[in-house]
């Protein structure tokens, strides 16, 4: 992951070997399941609405992160993605 002005920023290669990048929406640790997750959106350079994504982050020793897909039948961990991100539309329609 990478951060440039003041964001943070995953970069990934698609199957065509093209560049994507992707900017962190938020971390979050999930005390209940004991994992850590990484909210990302498409970088756009406009005001449009952006698919967000999620994946949980595996810290490795060396100090690089993995990030992992979540199980598409893991109700669990997609409540809790989804608590969070209806707590920060509230944080962005009071702002």
């Amino acid at each position: 992951m990478t951060e440039e002005h003041n964001h943070e920023h995953i970069v990934a290669i698609d199957e065509n070997g093209n560049e994507i990048v992707f900017a962190v929406i938020s971390r979050v640790y999930s005390e209940e399941l004991d994992k850590n997750y990484v909210l990302f959106a498409e970088h756009a350079d406009s005001d449009e609405a952006v698919e967000v994504q999620a994946a949980e982050v595996i810290e490795h020793e060396d100090g690089d992160d993995e990030l992992v897909g979540i199980d598409p039948e893991s109700d669990k961990e997609w409540e809790f993605i989804e608590s969070v991100l209806a707590e920060l539309a509230d944080e962005e329609e009071e702002a």
